[in-house]
């Protein structure tokens, strides 16, 4: 039985987090990374790639991109989970990749950059 009430606690929690997820917050800790991304209408490549329609989009395929072959042979697909998990550490995430940002340490930051992120369609049209 306690073990039970354990899960439950825990999923509880995660779900709560997942919903308190703020776009808002999200884009405010986004301009950390605007010196190499953009997103919206209009975006272009910069040092990094576009992130438009990320969520769903498999890793190192955006067209007119020059990636890393650890980028382009990692065969993720950019859930939120694998977001997270690359957001918190870049480069232990895929070794080799030239992203050359330390990552964020904030679990909150890092769901708020997802949140503003997933607003974005491969069009970079707010949805």
């Amino acid at each position: 039985m306690r073990r039970t009430l354990t899960i439950l606690l825990f999923l509880s929690v995660q779900s709560a987090t997942a919903l308190a997820a703020d776009p808002a917050a999200g884009e405010r800790v986004f301009r950390k990374c605007l010196a190499c991304h953009a997103v919206g209408e209009g975006a272009q490549h910069k040092v990094g790639p576009i992130l438009n329609g990320l969520i769903g989009r498999p890793a190192g395929n955006y067209p007119g991109y020059s990636y890393t072959d650890a980028n382009r042979n990692s065969k993720f697909v950019w859930d939120e989970a694998t977001l997270a998990n690359y957001l918190k550490n870049p480069k232990a995430a895929i070794p080799g990749t030239k992203m050359e940002f330390a990552g964020l340490p904030k679990p909150g930051d890092i769901e708020d950059v997802i949140a503003y992120l997933k607003q974005f369609g491969a069009d970079g049209k707010k949805q």
